[in-house]
């Protein structure tokens, strides 16, 4: 629901983002037509007029051979030339103050259309992160829910080959109907894994993991109301298999200020997951442009092309902190936007990055 939700604004405000864009480039092709035009006529007011003053001379000319006779005729004919002067500079003044201001307002309305460009990755990158915000938001729910399971609880106050055999039983039962997932792991204290949802896959069951970041944190958690969001890692008892690993303790009675027995890690299969969201952002020209998510390192960890994941760090230009826009060396608009979190997760300072290359 909320994805889709998402999709629906993103659709909306491409769409008023669009028409911005094609009422900025009419303006700017109806701007040009009139300067071409006011050029156009103001050279053929300036070569009628020097018709004129061609003619005002050969008037002068002729005059000077009446004589007498001609006198009023060369009066004439001098008023004729010094309009005609008159219009010619007219002329050349139009010109050069049309060419001007013409030329201020198409550079107002690509000023106008850069910024308008600009708020729309901006907006794009916000969607793409807050889509992967509340979704890993669903995660810390998960967790906590979960390590309050009584077979989870039993498995940890009192490890046997039968209480793991029941734990892996119920958590395969969430497995099954929570596909987003690779695998849950209960580990005891110690960081042996006691059981796990899908033991038929991953014989992980007997594994340490104490010396992984994640459980290090895990086991300084305060209470059963908090929990561990870890960042994309690959993990090697997972098939090496990119993953976001969510913490919570297992309690006593399954209370959230019960005595620590143990450790919840459920493993968020994290690369199809972000694909479909940085693949879905509604960009221009998905050929020219690039979606990325980045880690607070400025690691990608999600490309619409599927380049770099994990091991290309991107060069961020963070002159605003929060969000922005900006042209890299290459000429690329970049918009950008930092994580602005969901509910109680506040996120891990990741940044949702759209890499335009339309011009």
């Amino acid at each position: 629901m909320c994805a889709a939700a998402v999709r629906r604004v993103d659709a909306v405000a491409e769409s008023g983002a669009d028409d911005r864009v094609d009422v900025s480039a009419l303006v700017v092709r109806l701007t040009s037509e009139v300067d071409e035009v006011a050029r156009g006529k103001t050279r053929e007011i300036q070569k009628i007029t020097s018709q004129m003053k061609i003619l005002a001379l050969n008037a002068l000319i002729e005059s000077a051979r009446a004589g007498k006779q001609g006198a009023g005729f060369a009066v004439v004919a001098q008023e004729v030339r010094a309009v005609g002067a008159q219009i010619e500079q007219i002329a050349r003044d139009l010109e050069v103050q049309l060419t001007k201001r013409t030329g201020e307002l198409i550079d107002s309305i690509g000023n106008m259309t850069e910024r308008s460009r600009g708020d729309r990755l901006v907006d794009l990158a916000l969607n793409a992160v807050e889509l992967i915000d509340r979704n890993l938001y669903e995660r810390t729910c998960d967790v906590r829910w979960w390590a309050t399971d009584s077979a989870v609880v039993d498995c940890a106050s009192g490890p046997s080959p039968r209480a793991a055999a029941h734990a892996s039983q119920r958590l395969g039962v969430i497995l099954s109907a929570y596909t987003v997932y690779l695998d849950l792991w209960l580990c005891g204290l110690d960081g042996t894994i006691l059981a796990n949802g899908r033991p038929d896959r991953f014989t992980v069951a007997g594994q340490n993991v104490a010396g992984q970041d994640w459980f290090k944190q895990a086991l300084r958690l305060h209470s059963g109301d908090d929990y561990v969001a870890g960042n994309i890692r690959r993990q090697p008892l997972l098939a090496d298999a990119q993953v976001a690993t969510y913490c919570a303790s297992i309690r006593s009675e399954g209370r959230s200020d019960g005595a620590p027995l143990g450790v919840l890690a459920i493993h968020f299969d994290w690369e199809p997951q972000a694909k479909a969201i940085v693949q879905g952002v509604r960009v221009d020209d998905p050929n020219r442009s690039r979606v990325l998510l980045l880690d607070a390192d400025r690691r990608v960890i999600a490309a619409s092309d599927g380049r770099g994941c994990l091991g290309e760090r991107f060069p961020l230009q963070t002159a605003h902190p929060r969000n922005g826009t900006y042209r890299d060396s290459s000429g690329a608009l970049i918009g950008f936007h930092l994580t602005p979190g969901y509910e109680t997760y506040r996120g891990l300072g990741w940044y949702g990055v759209i890499v335009s290359r339309g011009d």
